[in-house]
C-alpha cells in the first residue's frame, strides 16, 4: 500500500467511485475514439495522431477530475529546442504511457506487438506507427527498433522507451535494457531521461487510483554523437536513479 493510500483524507466512497467513473468514462470513449480513428484511416497519419493524443488528454483530465489525480512537470527548457530525440523513462504505471503523449512532442513508442492484437483498441493503435516488438526474439526486436526507431527520428517523431522493460513497484530498479541507447549510438540523436513517480498513486495491478501530485522530471539532454550505448546508458541509468530518490515518497 503505498503512503498516499494510507493518509488519504477522503472517504472510502469516494476513492472507489472516483476510480470506478473513471475506468467507465476510459472504456467508453477509448472504444469510441478507436472508431473515430479507423473512420481518419484514409486520412493522413497527422489526423489520427490528433485524435489518439486529445483523448490522452482527455484522461488525464477525466483522472484529474474523478481521482483528484493531477502532475507537474519539471525541465521542460530541456526539450524546447529539440526536433526529435530519444526517451528513456521510468515505468511504473499506465499512466505514463498516456500522459507522455500529452506531454511531449510528436512521438511513437517502443511496445510488445501483442498490445496490438487487442480488438479495436488494438487495432487503432497500430495505425499510429507504434514500434512493436516481440519480446520472445530479441535480436528481430532490435534491429525493428533499431529500423524504425531511426526512420521515425528522421520523420520528426520522438521514440519514447521504457528500458526497464515492464512496470516497476515504487522503490523497485530493474536493469536498464540497452535498445533505447543503441538507437542512440546508430542514429545519433540525442536522450531525453524522464523520472516519475506514477505509482505511487496508480499503482500497477490496481483498480483505484489515489489523489495527489505525479512527478515528473525531465532530465537535460544527453548527447550520443561518437559515444557507446553503454557509456550513454549508464549515464541515462543513473540520472534517472537519483531523479527518483528526489521525487518519490517512499
Amino acid at each position: 500500500m503505498t503512503q498516499q493510500s494510507t493518509s488519504y483524507p477522503g472517504s472510502k466512497i469516494r476513492l472507489y467511485l472516483g476510480s470506478t467513473l473513471l475506468f467507465i468514462c476510459i472504456f467508453t470513449t477509448a472504444t469510441l475514439v478507436a472508431l473515430l480513428i479507423f473512420l481518419c484511416i484514409l486520412g493522413p497519419f497527422s489526423l489520427r495522431y490528433k485524435v489518439a493524443t486529445a483523448w490522452c488528454s482527455l484522461v488525464v483530465w477525466m483522472t484529474k477530475f474523478f481521482c483528484g489525480l493531477g502532475y507537474e512537470v519539471e525541465g521542460l527548457e530541456h526539450i524546447k529546442e529539440l526536433d526529435a530525440a530519444i526517451v528513456l523513462s521510468k515505468h511504473q504505471s499506465a499512466w505514463e504511457t498516456l500522459a507522455l503523449r500529452h506531454i511531449l512532442p510528436p512521438q511513437t513508442t517502443l511496445l510488445k506487438r501483442s498490445l496490438l492484437w487487442m480488438p479495436l483498441w488494438g487495432w487503432a493503435l497500430a495505425t499510429l506507427r507504434p514500434i512493436a516488438i516481440d519480446r520472445e526474439n530479441q535480436r528481430a526486436a532490435l534491429r525493428r527498433l533499431l529500423d524504425e526507431g531511426t526512420a521515425c527520428l528522421h520523420d520528426g517523431l520522438w521514440v519514447v522507451t521504457f528500458p526497464e522493460g515492464t512496470r516497476t513497484a515504487p522503490g523497485e530498479e530493474k536493469k536498464f535494457g540497452a535498445g533505447g541507447a543503441m538507437l542512440a549510438q546508430k542514429s545519433g540523436y540525442p536522450v531525453i531521461p524522464i523520472a516519475l513517480n506514477a505509482g505511487e498513486f496508480w499503482p500497477r495491478y490496481s483498480f483505484l487510483k489515489y489523489p495527489g501530485t505525479i512527478k515528473v522530471r525531465i532530465g537535460p539532454v544527453i548527447e550520443s554523437q561518437g559515444r557507446k550505448a553503454a557509456d550513454i546508458n549508464a549515464e541515462a541509468e543513473d540520472w534517472i536513479r537519483q531523479a527518483m530518490k528526489d521525487i518519490s515518497s517512499r
